[in-house]
């Protein structure tokens, strides 16, 4: 028989959504106990040089502080302190947690250190990004789930947190358009472009027409 704990590996970037996915991987290790929680949180960079060079692709990244490895070992182990002092009975739980900062892409870091530790879960939380801003700023999640090779389980914001897509008002000179063709056209000269033309189907009387198809085009 094995005497390999049962290893979690939940990445953090101190966000509200990392603090959830931080109680969940918690729990997961806590049901498998013994186990490991090891809490991983990475880093771009920890030097000024490494700083600018990592920032090159988007201005401003650079303007706030950098830590050394030190300390934002010690930045972790302070959060995971507040963080986790708040569960119960933590060592009666024999959950072992274990403080990681890691210079490297997040991506690849959380995943590599996962498979350096032999883990059996990552858990991650998802921002929820949509469109632009997922398209920029890419998705930790997704990379997770592409690039790791042991069990993940995703944590979704709470449905309050979900960003609302902006959606237009109704065009004026569309509704001008349909309230002055009693609803016979639909768009306005401009968005008519977009629609193309449209179809309307009635519902045809299958005993007197020619076909047994009920939808007559006109």
């Amino acid at each position: 028989m094995s005497n390999k704990p049962f290893v979690v590996v939940v990445g953090t970037d101190y966000s509200q959504q990392a603090s959830r996915a931080l109680k969940v991987a918690f729990e997961q290790a806590s049901r498998a106990a013994p186990a490991e929680l090891h809490v991983v949180h990475v880093s771009l960079a920890t030097s000024p040089e490494t700083a600018v060079r990592s920032a090159l692709p988007f201005a401003g990244l650079a303007a706030s502080p950098v830590l050394s490895l030190e300390e934002q070992q010690a930045l972790l182990v302070k959060h995971l302190d507040a963080a986790l002092g708040a569960v119960p009975v933590v060592q009666e739980r024999k959950v072992r947690v274990i403080a990681h900062v890691v210079v490297n892409a997040p991506v690849f870091g959380l995943t590599q250190l996962a498979s350096q530790l032999e883990a059996d879960l990552i858990v991650v939380g998802s921002h929820g990004r949509r469109g632009l801003a997922r398209w920029l700023l890419g998705s930790v999640a997704d990379g997770v789930v592409r690039q790791a090779n042991c069990a993940i389980l995703v944590v979704p914001p709470e449905p309050h947190e979900l960003p609302v897509p902006a959606i237009e008002p109704a065009c004026p000179e569309c509704v001008t358009a349909r309230s002055a063709s009693a609803g016979q056209e639909l768009w306005c000269a401009q968005h008519r472009e977009h629609h193309g033309r449209r179809h309307t189907y009635h519902q045809g009387d299958r005993a007197c027409a020619d076909t047994n198809f009920p939808l007559v085009v006109r």
